[in-house]
């Protein structure tokens, strides 16, 4: 389900409607803004835009993002813990090195976007689909991941140790390098990610290859 953005919104001021313990921040539009390095827990953020907004080096504890739509964001070296995302969509943003752990998503889309380093482990994702991301030696270990889909997204070193991936579908991803490979049972993929992913199989497998 995509984000339910009311057609007016508030602008944002600051200090006003800074990210701070257990602020509720609704239908409001944040916009050129630097929120960077907050530490809050508790935060609820419900039915708003971020469009060009500094979230980098954030920690947060206990967020509801929910019916949200950030665009050109910069989420760099986030640290989440306990969080959830909720009908949001993610377009073109920087998400190098975040880290979101033990976190739920649900009805989520990350679109065109830079997370390498990224982790999300032990999280659990519902009806999430990444399209054309850079998640470069990202990290799902221990994520229930059944509810997600990667589409064109290059996953080269991507980390899936002991992750959950019954239904997990792979559409033209890079799988070159992964780990934790055997955790892809139960996952979807199409033939040309099968034949790309053959070598870090037969070496997780212990399979030696020769030529011919």
């Amino acid at each position: 389900m995509a984000p339910d953005l009311p057609v007016d919104l508030t602008p944002a001021k600051l200090p006003d409607d800074a990210l701070a313990d257990g602020s509720v921040h609704v239908a409001l539009a944040f916009a050129d803004l630097d929120l960077s390095g907050a530490e809050a827990a508790g935060v609820e953020v419900d039915q708003c835009s971020l469009r060009s907004v500094d979230l980098s080096g954030t920690t947060m504890r206990r967020w509801l993002i929910r019916d949200a739509r950030l665009e050109r964001c910069d989420l760099a070296n986030v640290r989440a813990r306990d969080c959830d995302l909720s009908r949001v969509a993610i377009v073109s943003s920087r998400m190098t090195g975040l880290s979101w752990v033990d976190g739920r998503l649900r009805d989520v889309t990350f679109t065109d976007c830079r997370m390498d380093l990224a982790s999300f482990r032990s999280s659990r994702f519902s009806d999430v689909v990444f399209s054309g991301c850079r998640l470069t030696q990202a990290e799902f270990g221990d994520a229930d991941l059944g509810g997600a889909r990667f589409e064109n997204c290059d996953l080269t070193g991507a980390q899936f140790s002991a992750a959950k991936m019954v239904g997990t579908r792979l559409v033209g991803c890079d799988l070159t390098g992964i780990d934790g490979v055997t955790s892809l049972r139960g996952a979807v993929i199409t033939s040309g990610d099968a034949r790309a992913l053959a070598a870090t199989l037969a070496v997780a497998l212990g399979i030696t290859i020769e030529d011919e």
